[in-house]
């Protein structure tokens, strides 16, 4: 709570500029016994208190500190757990994060087709928890023109991008204009993942999965075949605690909260997977997300799925800012164990799903909730689904492959001249 300057200000001025003293007077006076009331009822505050940068003041040369706004920009193409961290990084160097989400146009002029609509990942970034505002046809480049209006209209202080360069098509830096201007701040990129190694990963899946439909050798030699095949485009996302810590809210629900529980593969996130999430937390107050092992995503949609391991699709619905908390490797049956131990509310499902399971005589996962009338269906907002993402590469093979191709020398020029970035 502030405190009246004006009323005491000769007592007020001294606490400011000499604030040990006059903590000194007033604890040897409470030590004593003796009435503070001399020092106009200031009472005795706890130490942490006496320090003239407290913020307790009034008069105060931080009250009116001005927050910093940065912005960061990107396609946002495959929308991954590393354009999360990017951005949540981004946000760390100040208060306010605008984010700028690169024209299909000027995608296609500088990296070839994009796979999701401009739509899809206005949508896919708005979702994010640490983003405050956003810039839709933002440019490739930082322009002189651009750049200005930055910082004219959009009050940006710095502008942020990763340690792997941005360079354009005639071999400049895309962002040497907010260099030369002093307004440039660099984060760390994350290891192990990018739109070019998904889409790698999607192509390699859909070549395996042609062969594998094309051989004659028996189901139990498919299936290995399969699951050696998979091994050859694994993830090399290495998981910690501490990135999950960093992304986690690390809140629980209040006492009388209304638990909401959805769970699902959440592979390829994707809009459709930010808007059911959106519409499950409008149900309660708290979202409990439950992602699947890559085993039951296997099981039910094929050997060639997931295309994104487990901690990646914890990582990405975690980032999402309508989610609470997430069950890293949730069960495919909602139990009644686990809907006392969560002490669940609703149970939630959308009405889009994929599910191709390969597995017969399976009983309902949502038969306990829906006997205990606590299960909800929801209608799906989008039609878009993670089979529906790959399919778009697929029908655009060549064009991604040629895309591919040209991302991977860049890539590979960048891991031969690494070198260590202190960062988070």
């Amino acid at each position: 709570m502030a405190i009246d300057y004006e009323s005491h200000g000769w007592i007020w001025d001294g606490v400011y500029y000499y604030p040990h003293l006059f903590g000194g007077l007033m604890l040897t006076a409470a030590l004593l016994g003796l009435s503070t009331s001399y020092f106009g009822g200031m009472g005795v505050f706890s130490l942490p208190y006496l320090r003239s940068d407290s913020g307790i003041f009034h008069k105060k040369k931080h009250e009116n500190k001005k927050r910093v706004r940065v912005y960061m920009d990107g396609c946002f193409d495959l929308m991954h757990y590393g354009h999360a961290n990017a951005l949540r990084q981004a946000k760390d160097l100040g208060d306010e994060l605008v984010v700028g989400v690169v024209s299909d146009e000027e995608i296609i002029a500088n990296k070839g087709p994009p796979v999701l609509s401009m739509e899809e990942r206005l949508a896919l970034v708005s979702g994010l928890k640490w983003v405050d505002e956003v810039i839709a046809n933002a440019p490739y480049a930082i322009t002189e023109q651009f750049m200005n209006r930055l910082f004219n209209e959009h009050k940006i202080d710095y502008i942020i991008h990763g340690d792997d360069p941005c360079l354009l098509p005639d071999g400049t830096d895309a962002y040497a204009l907010a260099k030369q201007v002093g307004r440039y701040k660099q984060i760390k990129r994350t290891e192990g993942v990018s739109s070019t190694d998904i889409v790698g990963r999607i192509l390699s899946s859909v070549k395996d999965k042609v062969k594998e439909d094309n051989s004659s050798t028996s189901s139990s030699g498919n299936s290995h075949k399969a699951i050696q095949s998979k091994s050859a485009h694994l993830s090399q996302f290495l998981p910690t605690s501490r990135r999950i810590v960093q992304f986690s809210n690390c809140k629980g629900p209040g006492p009388n909260a209304r638990i909401v529980y959805i769970d699902g593969a959440f592979d390829l996130f994707h809009a459709g997977h930010v808007e059911i999430l959106k519409n499950a937390r409008q149900l309660g107050d708290f979202l409990l997300v439950g992602v699947h092992t890559d085993q039951v995503v296997s099981e039910h949609r094929g050997y060639h799925y997931p295309i994104m391991h487990l901690h990646e699709r914890s990582l990405s619905v975690l980032a999402c800012r309508y989610v609470d908390e997430v069950i890293i490797g949730a069960p495919w049956e909602v139990t009644k164990d686990m809907i006392i131990t969560f002490n669940l509310s609703f149970v939630v499902h959308g009405t889009v799903a994929e599910t191709n399971s390969p597995l017969t005589g399976e009983t309902d996962p949502y038969a306990i909730p829906k006997s205990m009338g606590i299960f909800r269906l929801l209608e799906s907002p989008k039609s878009i689904t993670t089979t529906s993402v790959a399919q778009r590469i697929v029908a655009n093979h060549e064009a991604y492959v040629k895309r591919n191709a040209k991302k991977a020398q860049s890539e590979k020029k960048y891991y031969e001249e690494k070198t260590f970035v202190s960062g988070d």
